[in-house]
């Protein structure tokens, strides 16, 4: 019996001992992870609205818009001047005779004592007014003279070895074999690999037409008063 009671006494010791271990063992834990709070709404906000919001992501600044580059000869619309379009300036209620001129590579024409005006890139109206504006009340009194600007058809020329050369409307881009396709396609006799373009300034370029079918970058554009002639060949 006293051993009973012995062996009951260690247990309750054994049972206490461990019970100190967990209890010391617990405080050891690492603390836990302090919490934040956030600041209390103001007054009148709902506290969903006084949480922080996510800083917005930048955006792009937005590029600018796109300039065109240099008109080019015989322009992209029906009534705005190109580079090589002819301009016609007609004078009213003077002496002053018509002045016609093609328009130069650096986007001018020049006129009798005004000198160089910019006509590329503006339609008639436009050109018109500036120049009405340049001669009145410099050079002229008002209503001593009328200014009239006028472009001359555009059109270009296929000739030599076609199906049909003749003079067609310039409607738009246009390459120097599109431009033959146009004029009825080659003969059976073209010698396709020597077309020349002849510009209007009067420059001249050799196109093999058999290469630029095959490679774009060989087919240069025709342009308002260009002339295109396919020789023929004697083999």
């Amino acid at each position: 019996m006293k051993s009973f009671w012995r062996l009951s006494g260690l247990g309750s010791v054994i049972s206490c001992g461990a019970l100190l271990g967990v209890l010391l063992f617990s405080g050891c834990a690492a603390p836990e992870e302090p919490v934040f709070f956030s600041e209390p709404a103001a007054a009148g906000v709902p506290a969903a609205a006084a949480k922080p919001t996510a800083k917005p992501t930048a955006t792009a600044a937005p590029t600018a818009a796109a300039t065109p580059s240099a008109i080019l000869r015989g322009g992209g619309q029906s009534d705005i001047f190109g580079l090589g379009d002819q301009v016609i300036v007609i004078f009213s209620d003077t002496s002053l005779q018509p002045h016609e001129e093609r328009i130069k590579d650096d986007g001018t024409i020049t006129l009798h004592l005004i000198g160089t005006v910019k006509a590329v890139g503006k339609s008639p109206g436009e050109l018109q007014k500036e120049i009405q504006e340049l001669y009145v009340p410099k050079y002229y009194q008002p209503g001593r003279l009328t200014i009239t600007v006028k472009s001359q058809e555009r059109a270009y020329y296929v000739g030599g070895e076609v199906r049909n050369p003749n003079r067609y409307i310039y409607s738009g881009a246009i390459t120097v074999t599109k431009a033959i396709q146009t004029a009825g396609d080659f003969t059976d006799f073209a010698n396709m690999k020597k077309v020349r373009l002849t510009r209007a300034d009067g420059k001249n370029i050799t196109v093999n037409c058999k290469k630029a079918q095959e490679d774009a970058t060989l087919d240069p554009p025709v342009f308002p008063g260009d002339k295109v002639h396919v020789p023929r060949r004697f083999w």
